[in-house]
């Protein structure tokens, strides 16, 4: 019986310092900038090579104490997670906002779960335990709040307004939308729908978002996302919807063509880029991109 106590003694032991050990793990390979990944806390972001920034933009963030004020009391009965990047320009210049106002609204700090996600290319915006599986996680910082074990809403990349009045918004009337807005309905619609499901919705989806979308680059990189988390064929549809909404940016075929041709749709991509050489006869990155595919 001794021993088996001991045993487990032992176990609980482990397992207490693998868990400890796995905050705050941070990555420092040669000729490369360190970066902070899985669960971490301020303690981390604080440290020796996310302090510079941390410390300063937490200083010199002034907050609205009459928002604060007035959110405090109901933003107890939240629960957020916090996706973000230590090598992300947004990610620095904003969680560390978010931290100020949370401290400052005596946030239970307990409630607050951040998970630093990686930017290598084979695990591209993904943490070692896959905490952002299934949560449309594309763009960091991203803060997801929770009421009673559901997302209520979440702020993408940076607020509309500020910390302080999109939580407002939040806890209260809750008509918030954030940044992205095409990204979540197409989401959705693969959700429910799938790939299938968002071909289907194309029309509807052009009328609806086509002078809307200020860049190329949010569906790109959500079907980069999808792409590295094997959802191929749906990263396939996000890309040819963005060539339909961005028909003048050559990039968005090459995306497209690319994807398709490391999927062995070759026959697929080469129309795909050989259609954009119609569109854009002078550009030599669509027609080395093409070449490469023939002779692939």
């Amino acid at each position: 019986m001794k021993t088996n106590i001991l045993t487990i003694i032992v176990t609980i032991l482990c397992a207490y310092q693998i868990n400890a050990q796995q905050l705050n793990q941070e990555i420092i390979e040669e000729g490369e900038t360190p970066f902070l990944l899985g669960k971490i806390d301020k303690t981390g972001l604080e440290s020796e090579h996310y302090k510079s920034w941390f410390i300063t933009n937490h200083s010199d963030y002034e907050t609205n104490l009459e928002l604060i004020n007035a959110i405090s009391s109901e933003l107890k009965n939240y629960t957020i997670t916090l996706f973000m990047g230590t090598w992300c320009g947004d990610s620095k210049q904003e969680v560390p906002k978010l931290y100020k106002v949370l401290e400052a609204s005596n946030f239970p700090m307990e409630q607050l779960t951040v998970i630093a996600l990686s930017r290598k290319p084979n695990m591209y915006k993904q943490s070692p335990q896959h905490e952002e599986a299934g949560l449309n996680i594309h763009r960091v910082p991203t803060v997801i709040f929770y009421k009673d074990g559901k997302e209520v809403n979440r702020i993408v990349e940076h607020p509309i307004g500020t910390f302080e009045e999109d939580i407002q918004n939040i806890i209260t009337i809750n008509d918030y939308k954030s940044n992205y807005q095409i990204v979540t309905v197409a989401n959705n619609i693969l959700k429910k729908k799938g790939a299938k499901g968002l071909k289907r919705k194309e029309k509807k989806l052009l009328k609806t978002f086509k002078n809307e979308v200020p860049s190329m680059y949010e569906l790109n990189t959500f079907g980069r996302i999808l792409y590295g988390t094997e959802r191929i064929d749906e990263a396939i549809a996000v890309f040819t919807l963005n060539t339909k909404l961005f028909p003048d940016q050559p990039r968005t075929f090459m995306s497209l063509a690319n994807t398709l041709g490391i999927s062995s749709k070759k026959q697929e991509a080469i129309e795909v880029l050989e259609d954009a050489i119609k569109r854009h006869p002078d550009n030599e990155d669509l027609k080395e991109n093409l070449e490469l595919i023939k002779s692939n």
